[in-house]
């Protein structure tokens, strides 16, 4: 039923690409800690870079647990499932790294989310992930839903932001800076978004 991928090309982008939501796993090292599942949305916000690496666009949120994580770890297992036609999961498990807005990196990793304005999202960090299993399996039991297209809440939330403000968001969230298991998360104070490319200086 399920079968391993070498690499991500072929039917299984295609797959990958069409879906309008896909899902991240991570948990810390300790047994007792608090293993993280969250839904990734908004169309464009999710680019493969190679037949191996993916990345994914990290917004501002009320937690940052997976960042967290990820700085301890880098242990991840993202999840897509078919809601619509042919029935199909693909899981990509690998190691990733949230790149932050300071890092050199940032600018050229923007580029692959052309159809996203990160300013109107609160945009904390570009996460790469290497692949280091891709299976896929029958997803027989996923049922069937409806996309109707993304919620602008998200942006209409966090567009009111500037550096300032969205810094100040992030330093009254009780699991930003910090995970619940006490790890650290976000770099704060949040660095200012780069003012253009670094090609464009």
């Amino acid at each position: 039923m399920g079968q391993t991928y070498e690499r991500i090309d072929g039917r299984l982008r295609s797959f990958i690409e069409a879906q309008p939501v896909f899902f991240t796993a991570t948990a810390p090292l300790s047994g007792d800690g608090t293993v993280n599942l969250s839904p990734k949305g908004l169309r464009g916000s999710f680019a493969i870079l190679d037949e191996r690496t993916v990345a994914y666009l990290d917004f501002a949120g009320s937690t940052a647990e997976t960042v967290a994580h990820l700085r301890e770890n880098g242990r991840i297992t993202l999840m897509w499932c078919a809601f619509q036609g042919p029935p199909n999961i693909v899981r990509v498990h690998g190691r990733g790294e949230p790149v932050f807005r300071d890092d050199r990196r940032f600018w050229g990793l923007l580029a692959h989310f052309p159809d996203i304005d990160p300013g109107a999202h609160g945009l904390r960090a570009v996460v790469v992930v290497r692949a280091e299993l891709v299976r896929d399996s029958c997803g027989y039991a996923v049922p069937f839903m409806t996309y109707d297209g993304d919620r602008d809440l998200h942006g209409r939330r966090f567009a009111r932001e500037d550096d300032d403000s969205l810094g100040a968001y992030f330093e009254k969230k009780e699991h930003i800076a910090t995970s619940i298991d006490g790890l650290p998360g976000l770099p704060l104070p949040l660095p200012p978004s780069p003012p253009s490319p670094p090609s464009a200086r």
